[in-house]
């Protein structure tokens, strides 16, 4: 394609990233299958993707302005679209070179409603690249995360040991039962299968890896075991390796909340700090949402 149509000045967005690997991270994350519908919703705040599955589980990816390096927003309102993830994950990675931080420019809309990428590290030599977008078939449902009382019902627990958990309680079709207790502190996921199978997070014992843990009545929520796989199937290696913490929340009927953090930072300039609910925070960060019903034959459990 022409350089005339990235230059053009009718986009309602123009942005720069200087760190592709991070946001081809971020969006991975919430790639639970191969071929995966998305909605892009643009605003002067910054970019969010949705993915939803079957009414029962949604993710978000949250990527404010100060991710980018630049951030032009002229849109009137929030202009949306839909998208292949699978499509935008893999276009991003042609730009992601191992070793090197290289800086892309993406622009919105194009001349036939196309995402068009460009590579921003050099004027002699540019890559372009452009994704057909489509008007989304249904608007993504709210969830309507509520609290479920006056204290939260939360924890953050390390992100590699919430992913070898989950993936320690797989039974195919199974569910997952989540209690939560304040006395002992603890946390628990059991798995129902061919046998039943069961790991125990203790507050005051592992506090190594149940770093956070907010709760004043014991409750119990059965989720199933693929939507619950889903939120950490695809956590990407930077989260592991750097040993961030997850936090899960559960909300009014049982609705769980898990969040996560992916660095966007360049490499060289990426350092983190610890605040108040137990996150390790890098400089510059993605913000993941997931979003999992629980199963409605399971009674909450309120002492």
């Amino acid at each position: 394609m022409s350089s005339s149509a990235m230059e053009a000045d009718t986009s309602d967005l123009v942005c720069q990233l200087d760190n592709v690997q991070g946001i081809v991270d971020a969006l991975s994350t919430v790639r639970w299958k191969r071929h995966q519908d998305a909605v892009v919703e643009l605003s002067e705040h910054g970019i969010v993707l949705i993915v939803e599955e079957t009414g029962c589980l949604q993710a978000k990816v949250y990527l404010q302005k100060e991710l980018f390096i630049r951030y032009e927003y002229t849109a009137q309102g929030r202009p949306r679209f839909g998208l292949s993830l699978g499509l935008f994950v893999d276009c991003l990675n042609t730009f992601s070179v191992p070793g090197h931080s290289s800086t892309i420019e993406i622009r919105y809309p194009g001349p036939d409603m196309q995402l068009l990428i460009k590579s921003a590290d050099s004027l002699d030599d540019c890559i372009y690249a452009e994704i057909r977008t489509r008007i989304p078939e249904t608007i993504s449902w709210d969830y309507n995360f509520e609290p479920a009382g006056s204290t939260p019902l939360s924890f953050t627990v390390k992100s590699a040991a919430l992913k070898e958990a989950i993936d320690d309680l797989e039974w195919p079709g199974s569910c997952i039962q989540i209690i939560l207790k304040p006395v002992p502190p603890s946390v628990t996921f059991r798995g129902e299968g061919h046998g039943d199978l069961q790991i125990d997070f203790m507050y005051y014992a592992n506090t190594d890896l149940l770093i956070a843990f907010h709760c004043d009545h014991q409750v119990s929520y059965r989720y199933k075991y693929k939507f619950l796989r889903a939120t950490t199937s695809n956590m990407p290696s930077s989260v592991t390796k750097d040993n961030r913490g997850s936090k899960l929340t559960i909300g009014r009927g049982g609705m769980l909340k898990v969040q996560h953090l992916v660095s966007v930072a360049r490499p060289s300039t990426s350092h983190q700090h610890i605040d108040s609910a137990g996150y390790q925070q890098p400089s510059r960060i993605a913000y993941i949402e997931f979003f999992v019903k629980p199963e409605e034959d399971e009674d909450t459990v309120n002492d």
